[in-house]
């Protein structure tokens, strides 16, 4: 099966759902393989579509035991650059031999390491590894210009994480993002970055998108805490 195929499966089986993210950081409680798996199962168990998680690790063991399309990333830093989701030819690799379905990359208009293009990265990840590509990016022109380049997703994952959009990150999900790539271009739009709350997805999926996922608000227990807290600490003190 060639990423044509792949990737019309998995726009078929994640339409109009939700995708949950399965990542932890190191030095937090749920970093252990079998937490994701956990979290993975519960997620499909609620009715999610599929799964977005990071490293070979989670991606081989959450594909044995849940039964739904991967996007498989590999965040990886290069001392001196700031793109770290899946930068490079050799994480590209690592993931798709791991059984993602569809591999995500940083498409920010930063630079990347080992002097790796962008249009070269996506065109090795299809026409080498053999899967469709979802490209995180946090503008409209960088959407634009990774839709040109061939990639075959385009979400907006980093819009609030680069440093000439972290304005955004005060005012939750960037649904006018999704807008407006859903109005200029002709593939699919995954909403994602700071979803909480049901009725952002349902007003991420009115607007346009293919799909939305989310992560923290489902699969971070110490964030979900750190906003009760905060909450309280507001209206009470």
């Amino acid at each position: 099966m060639g990423w044509r195929e792949k990737l019309r499966e998995f726009l078929d089986r994640t339409r109009g759902g939700l995708i949950v993210s399965c990542q932890s950081e190191e030095g937090t409680p749920f970093h252990k393989t079998e937490f994701m798996v956990a979290f993975a199962l519960a997620a499909k168990m609620g009715g999610a579509v599929g799964i977005r998680t990071n490293g070979p690790r989670y991606i081989r063991a959450i594909r044995r035991a849940v039964g739904l399309p991967i996007i498989g990333i590999y965040k990886r830093r290069y001392p001196g650059y700031e793109v770290y989701i899946t930068p490079t030819r050799r994480e590209a690799e690592i993931v798709a031999k791991a059984g993602a379905d569809v591999i995500a990359i940083d498409a920010t208009n930063r630079r990347r390491p080992r002097n790796t293009e962008l249009g070269e990265l996506i065109h090795y990840i299809k026409d080498e590894l053999g899967l469709p590509v979802m490209a995180d990016i946090s503008t409209l022109e960088e959407g634009l210009k990774a839709l040109e380049l061939g990639a075959d997703i385009i979400a907006t994952t980093l819009s609030g994480y680069t440093e000439y959009t972290k304005d955004k990150l005060r005012e939750g999900p960037d649904l006018e993002l999704v807008r407006k790539l859903t109005a200029e271009i002709n593939a699919p739009v995954i909403a994602e970055g700071r979803y909480w709350y049901p009725n952002e997805v349902c007003e991420a999926l009115k607007a346009g998108a293919h799909a939305v996922v989310v992560g923290t608000a489902i699969t971070r227990p110490h964030k979900i805490v750190e906003r009760f807290v905060q909450e309280i600490k507001k209206q009470l003190t």
